[in-house]
């Protein structure tokens, strides 16, 4: 019988599926290719110290913590959506963005600041003025009943009344036609047109009615107005002396006529006076000079008359007056 050797028998192994050798040469290659390549670009770029690296992170974090407290954190801002901006550019860039979500100033809000501030300026002015006005001393005169205004603007209000030549501080501002004055301590404002530097002389007071006769002519009339007629005459212009009232003809026999004896310039002034006061005196018309004005034809003025051959007779030294 043969001698059998015996076989150590050990199990089966699977066998395992083999990759082609040139995907496994491939594989190991590709990967020292691309680590080789990372290396070689961090060597390549500028080398950042340590503390670059912290301050970096370090406002990294922060921004990033203060980016999540504001409203609509997570939503791309427009800054980082560009990539080429630089915020170092505009230090107002950032101001900028942050107001777009703030409510717009209001223009109203903005004018009534605009007002009040030009206001504080304008009393501030007003102020400086009047203490000028005080320091300085100028003054001028009135030459009229003058309204003393707020200020110089025509929608200014009336602050009452300043009389005839008084005289006035004043500040030396001039607006609109108007010049600033110093009534009582305060700041008023009156038509410049009706001031003066120097004092204006009172004009002398023209003729009026009533007055007393003193220079010691009289008339015998039949009517009363002509004796008002005498005593106004005789009162304005006392070197008149002599009148005429009675005469057997006309207007004279009716006793309602009188002559006042007086030729030149100042018979034409006693002529107007009596002309103007004519409804006063109860004047129905007047002759003087050749020429006549009556009541009936009074929108015609003086009209002529025609030459009657004498001074006296055409009215050249005296003035006739006929009353109603």
């Amino acid at each position: 019988m043969a001698q059998h050797r015996h076989k150590r028998e050990t199990p089966a192994r699977p066998r395992l599926s083999r990759l082609p050798r040139a995907v496994q040469v491939a594989a190991p290659l590709a990967v020292v290719a691309t680590l080789s390549a990372v290396t070689m670009g961090v060597l390549a770029a500028e080398p950042a110290t340590s503390d670059d690296l912290l301050a970096s992170s370090g406002s990294q974090s922060t921004a990033r913590a203060a980016a999540d407290s504001e409203p609509g954190a997570g939503r791309p801002s427009a800054l980082s959506a560009d990539p080429t901006a630089d915020p170092t550019a505009d230090p107002t860039a950032g101001s900028a963005l942050r107001r777009r979500d703030e409510s717009p100033v209001s223009r109203s809000r903005t004018r009534s600041a605009a007002r009040a501030e030009a206001a504080r300026e304008e009393l501030a002015v007003d102020r400086r003025a009047r203490r000028l006005a005080r320091e300085v001393g100028d003054t001028m005169w009135t030459t009229e009943v003058l309204n003393l205004w707020e200020g110089p603007s025509e929608k200014s209000d009336k602050m009452g009344v300043i009389g005839e030549l008084e005289q006035v501080a004043v500040t030396g501002r001039q607006q609109m036609g108007r010049t600033q004055v110093v009534v009582d301590g305060q700041s008023r404002w009156v038509t410049s047109g009706y001031l003066v530097e120097d004092k204006p002389k009172p004009e002398p007071e023209g003729p009026s009615l009533g007055g007393v006769c003193s220079n010691g002519s009289a008339i015998d009339a039949g009517r009363a107005s002509l004796y008002e007629i005498h005593d106004v005459v005789c009162a304005n212009w006392p070197e008149v002396t002599s009148y005429g009232t009675w005469r057997g003809d006309g207007e004279h026999g009716q006793g309602r006529a009188i002559d006042i004896m007086v030729s030149g310039s100042t018979g034409w002034a006693i002529a107007e006076f009596l002309r103007t006061n004519y409804a006063a005196l109860g004047i129905e018309y007047i002759i003087y000079a050749q020429k006549i004005w009556s009541v009936e034809r009074s929108g015609e003025g003086w009209r002529g008359m025609s030459d009657r051959g004498s001074v006296t007779a055409n009215h050249y030294d005296h003035v006739h007056v006929t009353v109603y």
